[in-house]
């Protein structure tokens, strides 16, 4: 009983944290979703193909239930699943994943969640399904946030999904943000001056 629970619950999640991702490109330009954003590259189209290669590979390979299209051999990675080339269309990425979040499905549909895999290039190679689960929710769901901070940036939407999603508010937002930056500068401030009066040496040691 539990495991079909458990099996259904991570499986529901899953599918909820991946709409969320995909959402975050809804409404941008090309430049913007392609565009990196970080100093590390980080791009909204790149994470998206990113989570469809790992879903592929970790639905997949793993479990002897190969991609039904060709994929890159996980010796040869190399980076170029978190960014899209000029002639990597939006909807080409887009159905991408959707096919991988497909052939995972029937995956997790048909195994029990305790059905044995093999990922060669963990340390520890030996896992189940329900490690697999995890580690691609968790692996989904980070970089969901990754995507959720890209796109603030960009044109201040956040949210997990459209229909909870609220008018920005730029006067509220303003006034929250210079709180926190006030609370900032003055702990920052307090720390400098506990530091210049407190003797050498004499926080945190032993005579």
């Amino acid at each position: 009983m539990i495991d079909g629970f458990a099996k259904d619950f991570l499986h529901s999640r899953l599918k909820t944290i991946r709409e969320t991702l995909v959402w975050k490109l809804d409404g941008l330009s090309e430049y913007d979703i392609r565009r990196p954003l970080t100093a590390t590259g980080t791009n909204l189209l790149g994470l998206v193909k990113h989570v469809a290669t790992c879903e592929a590979w970790y639905f997949g390979e793993v479990f002897g239930r190969p991609s039904p299209e060709p994929l890159g051999r996980w010796q040869d990675a190399d980076g170029s699943d978190l960014w899209a080339t000029p002639d990597e269309t939006r909807e080409q990425i887009i159905d991408f994943y959707q096919r991988a979040c497909k052939h995972a499905d029937a995956t997790i549909g048909e195994l029990a969640i305790d059905a044995p895999g093999h990922v060669p290039w963990w340390s520890r190679p030996d896992v189940n399904l329900f490690n697999i689960m995890i580690h691609i929710l968790q692996e989904t769901t980070r970089h969901a946030g990754h995507a959720d901070i890209l796109r603030e940036q960009l044109d201040g939407r956040t949210g997990l999904r459209a229909e909870y999603e609220e008018e920005i508010d730029t006067a509220a937002r303003a006034t929250y943000r210079a709180k926190i930056e006030q609370a900032a500068q003055a702990a920052a401030g307090g720390a400098g001056r506990a530091g210049l009066s407190a003797p050498h040496g004499a926080v945190g040691t032993m005579p």
